[in-house]
């Protein structure tokens, strides 16, 4: 049993499909069949069970997806540690889509200007997929939005910001100076999908004051959902750091009163995983960036 088969053999238990894994493996569907195939004679039973379209493990599969887990992040762990000189290495940094590219360019930039030698790699994904690839070993941290569901991951506030409403500029509400959560309930709501945790964000705090926000439109992309406010498809929420960098004269933002909706940001990693000096630092630069 090699190294190469467990990592490959995990990949294909995330994603359920051979052919995805192979082609973030970046290798060929045949190769990585038969490395699976190789691993399933040398165990001497299956550890999938396929179909046309999908994988699924069998009960020996689940037995050694928990240990593949553990034996790879002893390794890398190990690794890591005998390798640890606090200037170079690899940090690989998660983060949420609405959060990524307007809190983590900056950041990267002067990680890299102190910390030549070192490699950053960054993901963008929802708020689940970084928690599980947090819990995995396959990211060192990951940027999120609270609240997290999750007790076994390290967690540290970063920053709060405001979510502020956006409107179109012709809409009854772009003249007020003031505007409270009352004065929105009658309108349609464009939203993220409910995978991203900026909804989740939104649609709680309307809850907990007893308003639901109707969304008549919802998307993936947070600049679709400022463009589909500026077409008058409704009207939504922005962070703080988005409405920053939108310079468009197409889009009116006001802060919402009594109370202001807000988001908190923080940083998640997992304790149980080796933490190398170079990503202690990186740790520290988010927290003197907050």
């Amino acid at each position: 049993m090699e190294f190469d088969q467990l990592r490959y053999f995990l990949r294909v238990a995330e994603r359920g499909n051979f052919t995805r894994a192979a082609e973030e493996l970046v290798i060929s569907q045949p190769a990585l069949s038969r490395s699976i195939q190789k691993l399933e004679e040398e165990l001497g039973q299956p550890v999938f069970e396929r179909t046309t379209r999908s994988v699924s493990l069998t009960d020996a599969g689940k037995l050694l997806q928990a240990r593949a887990q553990q034996v790879i992040s002893l390794l890398e762990d190990t690794k890591s540690e005998i390798t640890d000189d606090g200037r170079s290495g690899r940090v690989r940094v998660g983060a949420i889509p609405t959060v990524a590219p307007f809190f983590l360019p900056q950041i990267l930039k002067n990680f890299s200007a102190a910390y030549p030698n070192a490699t950053l790699i960054v993901q963008e994904r929802t708020t689940d997929q970084l928690l599980k690839a947090c819990t995995q070993g396959e990211i060192d941290l990951a940027v999120v939005a609270l609240p997290i569901p999750v007790k076994y991951l390290e967690v540290k506030k970063l920053f709060s910001e405001e979510l502020f409403l956006v409107v179109p500029p012709d809409h009854p509400l772009a003249a007020r100076s003031s505007i409270r959560l009352r004065d929105i309930e009658g309108f349609p709501f464009v939203l993220l999908d409910e995978a991203h945790c900026l909804s989740d964000n939104i649609v709680s705090f309307c809850r907990q004051r007893s308003f639901q926000p109707v969304a008549v439109e919802r998307t993936s992309q947070l600049a679709m959902v400022q463009e589909l406010v500026s077409l008058s498809h409704g009207i939504s929420m922005i962070p703080a750091m988005a409405r920053v960098r939108d310079q468009s004269d197409r889009r009116v933002y006001r802060s919402l009163t009594h109370p202001t909706p807000q988001r908190t940001i923080a940083v998640v990693w997992n304790p149980y995983r080796f933490q190398s000096r170079l990503l202690k630092a990186f740790r520290a630069v988010l927290r003197d960036a907050s």
